[in-house]
């Protein structure tokens, strides 16, 4: 269930982003078709948490930097070194595809890193966005380093949407998927998700994250370039995690 209140903060927010000027309460409340009070409530609320401020008295409000000061810091003391971020942008620049880094998000993958390819026909993507564990390659990779009894569970919960002519409809189809997967090394995703998109991803071999790498591209241009999807994926992981091992003296901790 999404607490609305939260989620109309975040928009606000996004707005702010997309104009990148003051707003005022007239300006906000039409934009989303909100009632005033509604409105005056929820920018007073931010407004005395520190986040907005006025610019100019009545003449809108503006995000402060405190926002970006936590960010930063949740950020640069996070769970994600500065190497898995390098490996999404090398695993991009050696592929010319869009790469992102996943994680678990309840019942959805969701992308902690992502780096576009250049191409104007490019599979689109940001951080933030979630998509669904049994419809995708990120999704598979990631259930297939939780414990198959909590997997189980996981798989019970899906809701078995047909995003696309192929998506898998049932714990059996993913458990038989991931298994396939588990032998062969990697984690493919063809007009599962996306009509026309191909996915591949392969975890991350960590203690205590449970992280996967992905490269996703159209069909028409990466179809007969898979094995080299799956080699600049392995290449990149193994130089990774031996980096990280390095760095760390025994492993990522």
């Amino acid at each position: 269930m999404l607490v609305k209140q939260i989620l109309y903060a975040f928009q606000v927010l996004e707005l702010f982003a997309e104009r990148k000027q003051p707003a005022t309460l007239s300006e906000i409340a039409e934009h989303f078709g909100w009632p005033l009070s509604s409105t005056f409530n929820l920018i007073e609320t931010l407004s005395k948490s520190g986040l907005l401020f006025e610019p100019k008295y009545r003449a809108g409000y503006y995000p402060t930097r405190r926002l970006l000061d936590l960010a930063k810091t949740i950020v640069a003391d996070g769970p994600i070194p500065d190497r898995l971020r390098d490996m999404v942008a090398h695993v991009a620049q050696v592929t010319g595809e869009t790469a992102a880094l996943a994680a678990l998000s309840g019942l959805n993958a969701i992308f902690l890193e992502v780096v576009e390819s250049r191409s104007p026909i490019r599979y689109f993507t940001h951080v933030g966005e979630r998509v669904p564990l049994h419809a995708t390659s990120s999704g598979r990779a990631i259930l297939s380093i939780i414990p198959p009894k909590e997997r189980a569970t996981l798989l019970r919960k899906v809701d078995y949407v047909r995003f696309a002519p192929d998506s898998l409809m049932s714990p059996e189809e993913v458990e038989a998927d991931i298994q396939k997967s588990i032998k062969r090394g990697w984690f493919l995703n063809i007009n599962g998700f996306i009509p026309d998109l191909l996915g591949v991803a392969m975890p991350l071999p960590l203690a205590d994250r449970q992280l996967c790498l992905l490269v996703a591209g159209p069909v028409f241009r990466v179809g007969d370039r898979l094995e080299e999807m799956v080699a600049a994926l392995r290449s990149e992981i193994d130089r990774g995690m031996a980096d990280i091992r390095a760095a760390s003296g025994e492993g990522l901790k």
